[in-house]
């Protein structure tokens, strides 16, 4: 498996995993970071989504380990339209990096994700972007 870039480790470390959590990306584009949050999840699982289809597809041919073991899974959806499936949620921890709706680059999507992604938290649950130090956390 090829490694993470230099910045991507960075978030992925900076990321406060335990084990058992449930975890969504949102835009996960070819899979890297979701693999390596599975890695560290033990019993817990990550949910993978992307708005494209292609990227969708890259994740899934690249995490058939992941998603076999039951830590991963992966569907296609935009965090703007995002609602959690049947046994999905609710999520501990909600990670995005380089996601228009939630950097600033697209506010109008972002007015429509935060409620949804609000929705689909655990009590206690924190959204992370990239944009800080690597992270910053976003309060919903």
């Amino acid at each position: 498996m090829p490694s993470l870039s230099p910045r991507l480790a960075g978030i992925v470390d900076a990321l406060p995993l335990a084990p058992g959590m449930r975890v969504l990306e949102i835009g996960c584009g070819t899979g890297a970071a979701a693999r390596a949050v599975a890695a560290r999840l033990g019993t817990g699982h990550i949910l993978a989504i992307d708005r494209s289809a292609k990227a969708v597809a890259q994740t899934r041919a690249a995490s058939a380990d992941e998603i076999a073991s039951g830590r991963m899974s992966v569907r296609q959806a935009a965090a703007e339209e995002f609602e959690p499936e049947p046994g999905e949620g609710p999520f501990d921890l909600v990670f995005a990096v380089r996601v228009g709706a939630l950097d600033g680059r697209h506010p109008q999507a972002g007015r429509a994700a935060l409620p949804r992604i609000a929705a689909a938290l655990a009590p206690g649950g924190r959204l992370f972007v990239d944009g800080g130090s690597p992270l910053r956390e976003i309060s919903v």
